[in-house]
């Protein structure tokens, strides 16, 4: 009972400090860390002792599964070098760095030692530093970045560490350090590869949802637990299997497990994350009270935690810039010196500093002195990078992620994927097809890619676009049948077997309809082309005669008595006409008449054209 209680504390704290930070705009990790440091004084509060393989095996494996799965992996492969730079070369280099500082600074303690306190706060925690990127619009190459080192640096730490405590006990020559880099590495791959392949092929066969769910929240310990205990990594085990499930989960996964597995792993991640944030505040009271016993004096401790806190920083910050600098020497691809900058910044440490900082084994000279240098690094790192990282990314004026471009590539693809639905149905339709129903899925597929262009701009005829009087007037309806839905609950005349499946499609509805209300409003500014869809088809590239709109208007739409939504200018002649949203569809028919394969928004603050053609956005 005690244990639950506990929990159950632990979660509801974690519920009130999350929800106050987010209402003021306060980093989460930074409230829950400050909160858990009061908390560790109050009388009363028991004191929490964190076993290291309660992080490792119980908290570690499924956040690096939720990260995994979400990572994009055409996206690591694209950035595969600077995240091998950081991931590997930069915890190397910090683990030593820091090691050689600690050695240098703390009376007595061995080499060993103090390289596994180097290797303890060596991988930084990018939940804290994406969270910010995200919060202040940081260039999306920069997040991608961040979070594939995540990702792989923990198992380099990991590797370090296991190498440096075996150190401690007895002699470790260089070539066991690169066979056990190299068995964690092979494992670790190994025993992922085969674990996501198999649950690949057994996933593609389940159709229920709560069955696959199941499945999903075992597949990382699956993978940890083998790899761990063929003395490879597990962490490099899990990341592995997340990025192959991720990968393949639109081809293996129905509609609704995906869904529901997305929704599942994003509650169990922000529960974790933020527990554990919780747990490294509660920790204070127990070091400090074994800190006390070490004999050393305050102001030792204090010179000890700040050369440890300034080698951790100073180590990123010395090996961005190095490798910057040798890459411009070389003439190699190179970051403009912002985007160096912020990433050699976003070095906030978390979780796995504070698992790792519990393996030490209790005979490690000076463990207490090395866990509150691991504990000072940690909120350290969140209050001084975390609370000035987001004011050096307006500093440096870097480019935000734009939204309008966002729903411009959006409405693209939709817009091709509509064709080939088409495309598809006239091919399989057949004359026992009902017309009726034919003629409705080709409405209902025109009206979800009309509607993604219709979000684009603001600057039409009609103060209302039509997918925005379809969202108010069915949202409408949905309350009228819900109140109808209540009424006969209420009532009791329908079987409440019947009542949720009903409830269930009604939910299903009105949640398309508010991520529509979202995307609206998300999709606010300039819209020009975006570089990675400008097309290559040799409509686009042609260069053309500058040409005079023919009119502001529609004047098809005026002569007919219609209102159009936006307007749309051949390239060609100059005509403009409404899109494909209005009744009268006149940029389309246009391009049907006289076969001018280009036109271009014809809206203000919009530069982007479409190839009608090749169906290209350019």
């Amino acid at each position: 009972m005690v244990i639950a209680a506990e929990i159950v504390a632990l979660v509801v704290t974690v519920l009130l400090v999350t929800s106050a930070a987010r209402k003021f705009d306060w980093p989460a990790p930074l409230c829950l860390i400050g909160v858990g440091v009061l908390a560790s004084f109050v009388p009363g509060v028991p004191e929490v002792h964190l076993p290291p393989e309660v992080v490792l095996v119980g908290l570690l494996p499924p956040l690096l599964y939720a990260t995994a799965i979400s990572t994009s992996v055409s996206d690591f492969r694209a950035n595969r070098g600077p995240i091998a730079l950081l991931s590997v070369g930069l915890v190397v280099f910090t683990t030593f760095g820091v090691g050689l500082v600690a050695w240098l600074v703390v009376p007595g303690l061995p080499l060993a030692a103090a390289i596994a306190l180097g290797a303890v706060v060596a991988p930084p925690d990018a939940v804290a530093a994406t969270a910010v990127a995200r919060r202040v619009g940081m260039p999306r190459t920069i997040v991608r970045i961040l979070e594939g080192e995540s990702l792989v640096n923990d198992a380099a730490a990991l590797v370090a560490l296991r190498t440096a405590i075996a150190a401690i006990a007895g002699s470790v020559s260089l070539w066991q350090v690169g066979a056990d880099f190299l068995l964690a590495a092979g494992a670790g791959v190994l025993v992922g590869l085969l674990v996501g392949v198999a649950a690949s092929m057994i996933r593609a066969r389940l159709t229920d949802s709560v069955t696959d769910t199941a499945l999903s929240f075992s597949l990382p310990f699956i993978a940890y637990l083998p790899a761990e205990a063929v003395h490879g990594s597990g962490v490099l085990a899990v990341v592995l299997c997340g990025l192959i499930m991720g990968h393949r989960a639109p081809t293996l996964l129905s509609g609704p497990s995906r869904l529901a597995s997305r929704l599942n792993w994003q509650t169990v991640q922000f529960l974790l994350e933020n527990v554990v944030f919780l747990l490294i505040g509660l920790q204070i009271r127990p070091i400090l009270r074994d800190v006390a016993e070490s004999g050393l004096s305050a102001t030792t401790l204090t010179v000890i935690c700040a050369a440890v806190f300034a080698a951790t920083i100073l180590t990123r910050m010395v090996w961005m810039v190095v490798i910057a600098t040798v890459r411009r020497v070389l003439r190699l691809k190179a970051w403009r010196w912002g985007y160096t900058a912020v990433v050699a910044w976003a070095g906030m440490r978390g979780v796995v500093t504070l698992a790792a900082a519990f393996v030490l084994p209790p005979e490690t000279p000076h463990r207490p002195v090395l866990l509150l240098a691991a504990f000072v690094v940690v909120a350290g790192t969140l209050v001084l990078q975390g609370t000035t990282l987001p004011a050096l990314v307006r500093r440096l004026k870097l480019p935000a992620p734009d939204p309008a471009e966002d729903a411009l590539q959006r409405a693209a693809l939709l817009q091709s994927m509509t064709d080939a639905a088409l495309t598809r149905l006239d091919e399989i339709t057949g004359p026992d097809d009902p017309p009726e129903i034919v003629e409705r899925l080709r409405d209902r597929v025109r009206h979800r890619a009309d509607s993604a262009w219709e979000r684009l701009g603001r600057q039409g005829a009609l103060a209302e676009t039509p997918s925005e009087a379809y969202l108010r007037l069915r949202l409408e309806m949905l309350n009228a049948e819900r109140e109808v839905f209540l009424e006969a609950r209420d009532a009791g005349r329908v079987d409440d077997t019947v009542l949720r499946s009903v409830l269930e499609t009604l939910d299903i509805e009105e949640s398309m309809l508010d991520q529509a209300a979202e995307e609206q409003e998300a999709a606010e500014g300039e819209l020009s082309t975006p570089t990675a869809t400008a097309g290559s088809c040799k409509h686009l590239v042609k260069e053309r005669k500058p040409v005079e709109p023919s009119a502001d208007v529609c004047a098809e739409c005026v002569a007919e008595g219609h209102t159009w939504v936006h307007l749309r200018m051949c390239l060609s002649c100059g005509h403009v006409g409404c899109c494909d949203s209005s009744v009268g569809k006149h940029a389309t028919a246009h391009f049907k008449d006289t076969l001018h394969p280009v036109m271009r928004s014809h809206e203000p603050g919009e530069t982007w054209r479409w190839c009608f053609v090749d169906q290209q956005l350019g």
